[in-house]
């Protein structure tokens, strides 16, 4: 064999080696997901928090990639498919969970279906279940969770352990994670780990207060049944055992749990995701054989940014990014890989040119002497906007210096297409960034697909 044919099968040989080692890396995976934290968000919550010099928790992450979150049907993805992409590796339509890519979301009269429906897809002919990361993970004998500020029905967390043709389905979601109902996901085996969310309504019959489950059922009873310690509150969070503590569910809220601003200021008894994370890693980190699987959301920033309120937007992307923080200070990351990343963006946008240390939220200023930055009437503005929404848009714009605090928690920044009422913000279709550290993490790189990822943790994890 000449020397540039045993060159080149060394490197082939070696290659290979470097693609088994990274096969079996990450026995731990944390993936975190921060609902519609596009680009601009990021940069915001940094200046929001730490200054422009300043660095956020997940900026420690060596690796860092741009994602791809276009969905099967649509040039802006929603919640349900770019989610689902991560964890099956599948394109799906929008609004669809976790199913093939031939799955539609309307049920058998062309109608999308209502919010909190009991119904499941229809009948035959609609697509097929795919497997999530979470059920790989389980099947592998692996612990695995799911954690989120928003209901645990919704559609980022759903995705990871509910198949269903609209994610609107939430009580259809909520019992498929329940053992032992009729309607449970058998690929979850004995059962997702750790559970942590809102959505109790989902849980508990629509005859009792704030219940939405017209099937008479109490979930939260069932789950109990099977085993699982159940927690309501924050103080009865932090209270509880993890190391006699094997299966955890806990519901914070009927619906949603508050926003990170509201639950600091009006001392709100839920816990922080920060808290939450610490938590479900105590639990799922005692099986020391196999290692785990977990899932956690900061699905508030996109609520708040569909409301165009700024200002909670950041504060709860602070809040993503503490857990994130928590998470680093108590894993080792030669065996755990830990992704970062965002379903979708927003069409939040950061003009002008403020001078630096300008309040984020404040009115854009010239960076030359200081003072206020004017539109072609003469009018101030901030540095944050939205493209589209339901926040302010008048014919003529009012002074913002004399009339409003740009700072305060319920301002809603203005909007350059009025679409309707508050919450009316549409997603946008840019790129998201992603960032990873750990064992594994050497493929994360470059622009890639949202179902590329799938691909490449179940490759760190050897699975």
């Amino acid at each position: 064999m000449n020397t540039t044919l045993r060159l080149a099968s060394a490197l082939f040989f070696s290659g290979l080696a470097l693609q088994a080692h990274a096969a079996a890396e990450a026995k731990n995976v944390i993936f975190f997901l921060g609902d519609g934290m596009g680009p601009t968000t990021v940069t915001a919550a940094r200046i929001y928090a730490y200054g422009e010099s300043g660095k956020l928790n997940m900026e420690s992450l060596r690796r860092t990639a741009r994602i791809k979150t276009f969905s099967n049907d649509a040039q802006t993805t929603d919640s349900a498919p770019s989610m689902s992409a991560y964890m099956t590796g599948v394109k799906m339509n929008n609004e669809v969970i976790s199913m093939s890519a031939d799955t539609s979301s309307y049920d058998d009269t062309k109608k999308p279906y209502v919010s909190g429906s009991d119904s499941t897809c229809p009948a035959a002919g609609n697509g097929h279940a795919v497997a999530t990361l979470l059920e790989i993970a389980k099947a592998a004998g692996k612990s695995v969770g799911s954690v989120t500020t928003t209901r645990i029905t919704h559609a980022t967390p759903a995705a990871t352990y509910a198949h269903i043709c609209h994610r609107d389905g939430e009580n259809a979601i909520a019992a498929q994670v329940v053992p032992a109902n009729v309607s449970y996901n058998a690929a979850l085996g004995t059962g997702v780990d750790v559970l942590l969310g809102g959505g109790l309504r989902h849980f508990i019959p629509n005859t009792t207060s704030g219940g939405k489950r017209t099937d008479g059922k109490n979930l939260v009873d069932d789950m109990k049944a099977q085993g699982y310690s159940y927690v309501s509150t924050g103080t009865e969070l932090a209270a509880v055992d993890t190391g006699a503590t094997t299966k955890l569910l806990g519901l914070f809220n009927k619906d949603h749990m508050n926003y990170d601003l509201d639950r600091i200021k009006s001392n709100i008894d839920e816990p922080s995701l920060a808290e939450m994370t610490e938590k479900a890693i105590k639990v799922l980190a005692k099986n020391t054989g196999k290692g785990y699987f977990l899932m956690v959301e900061g699905g508030r920033i996109d609520h708040a940014l569909h409301g165009t309120n700024a200002k909670r937007a950041l504060q709860d992307t602070v809040a993503f990014d503490d857990a994130i923080a928590k998470a680093l200070s108590m894993v080792d990351l030669s065996n755990t890989l830990i992704v970062v990343t965002a379903d979708h963006d927003h069409t939040m946008a950061f003009n002008g040119y403020s001078h630096r240390g300008n309040n984020i939220l404040g009115n854009t200023t010239n960076y030359k002497d200081k003072t206020l930055a004017r539109d072609v009437n003469g009018k101030s503005f901030t540095t944050l906007v939205f493209g589209n929404g339901g926040g302010p848009r008048k014919a003529v714009r009012d002074d913002l210096t004399k009339i409003v605090d740009t700072t305060a928690d319920d301002y809603l920044q203005e909007v350059g297409v009025k679409l309707g009422s508050a919450g009316t913000e549409t997603h946008g279709g840019g790129d998201v960034m992603l960032f990873s550290g750990g064992a594994g993490n050497a493929g994360f790189k470059g622009t890639l697909d949202n179902t590329k990822v799938f691909s490449l943790v179940k490759t760190a994890m050897g699975l």
